[in-house]
C-alpha cells in the first residue's frame, strides 16, 4: 500500500512540474509554472505561465505591478551615479564586457535622488542600509528609469523588435533613437541597440522566418529567433545592461523557468 501511495506522489509531483499547451506538456522545472506574462504574442497560456513563482500550490513571489503612480516615482528620482555610455560594440571588443557581474545592484536614497552600488550579497546592501533593485552587478539600465520600462512593457520585444527593424534601412541610426523614444536612458539604449545589431548579423534569416510566431512553441521552448537571440547576443547583454526581466523579478511575454527568475519586489523604495 505505502509503495502505491509513494508511486502515486511520485506521478503527481511531475504532474504538478508540467502543464498542457496546445496538446503538449510544457517542462515547468521545480515550480507549478513558468515565469512570465501569458499574453499578447506569449503563445502560452495561464495554465503553463503566470507573473508569480508558486511551489505545490503556494505563491512564493508575485511580481510588482507597474502602476502608474510606481512608474511616475521611480522616473522622478535623480541617478546620482549614473552609468557611462559603453564605449563601443561589446560584441565588437570583448574587453569593454565586464568580467566579473556577480553580486547585487542595489541602492541607497536621498531625498528625491539615489544611487546604485554593486555589493557582495544581499547581507552586505543590507548592512550598508541599501536596497537590491536586482541581482548580478550594476550596469546600464540598471537604473529606475529603465526598471520603470520594464515594468510598464511586458510585451517589450514588440517595441524592440519594431527598432530592430529599423536597422535594415539605410540609417544605423535609427535603431537607437527609436529605443530612446520607448524611454531607455541613452547607456541602456546603447546596450539594446548592439544587442539588436548582433541579433541582425547572427540570425537575421532565422529572425525573419519566425517574425509573426508567437514567443514559445506548443511544448513551452522558445521560437528559433529568441533561442538564437539568447545564445547568440544574451550573454554579453546580460552583463553589459547588469538589469534583466529576470533578474529583477519581471515577468515578461516570453516564460522563464522559476529557476531563473529572481524575487525582487520593487513596490517599497524609501
Amino acid at each position: 500500500m505505502r509503495s502505491r501511495l509513494a508511486a502515486l506522489a511520485v506521478v503527481l509531483a511531475a504532474a504538478a512540474a508540467t502543464a498542457a499547451c496546445g496538446g503538449e506538456a510544457v517542462d515547468t522545472g521545480a515550480y507549478d509554472y513558468l515565469f512570465g506574462d501569458p499574453a499578447g504574442a506569449t503563445g502560452l497560456g495561464d495554465s503553463a505561465c503566470r507573473p508569480e513563482l508558486v511551489v505545490d500550490g503556494v505563491v512564493e513571489f508575485r511580481a510588482t505591478e507597474g502602476t502608474p503612480a510606481l512608474l511616475d516615482d521611480l522616473r522622478s528620482r535623480v541617478l546620482e551615479n549614473p552609468p557611462a555610455l559603453p564605449d563601443g560594440d561589446p560584441y565588437e571588443d570583448p574587453s569593454l564586457v565586464p568580467a566579473d557581474t556577480s553580486g547585487v545592484c542595489a541602492a541607497t536614497f536621498g531625498a528625491s535622488s539615489y544611487r546604485l552600488d554593486t555589493f557582495a550579497d544581499t547581507a552586505e546592501a543590507d548592512a550598508a542600509g541599501a536596497v537590491v533593485t536586482h541581482t548580478g552587478a550594476c550596469g546600464a539600465c540598471s537604473g529606475f528609469g529603465d526598471l520603470a520600462v520594464y515594468l510598464e512593457h511586458r510585451d517589450l520585444g514588440d517595441a524592440v523588435r519594431a527598432c530592430a527593424l529599423l536597422a535594415l534601412g539605410s540609417d544605423p541610426e535609427a535603431t537607437r533613437s527609436c529605443l530612446l523614444d520607448i524611454g531607455f536612458s541613452e547607456p541602456c539604449a546603447q546596450a539594446w541597440w548592439y544587442n539588436s545589431l548582433h541579433t541582425r548579423d547572427a540570425c537575421l534569416v532565422v529572425c525573419l522566418d519566425a517574425l509573426n510566431d508567437p514567443n514559445h512553441l506548443p511544448d513551452g521552448s522558445l521560437n528559433p529567433c529568441l533561442a538564437c537571440d539568447e545564445a547568440e547576443s544574451g550573454p554579453v547583454f546580460k552583463a553589459v545592461a547588469g538589469r534583466t526581466r529576470r533578474n529583477s523579478g519581471i515577468p515578461t511575454a516570453i516564460c522563464r523557468p522559476g529557476e531563473s527568475v529572481s524575487p525582487v519586489p520593487h513596490d517599497a523604495y524609501p
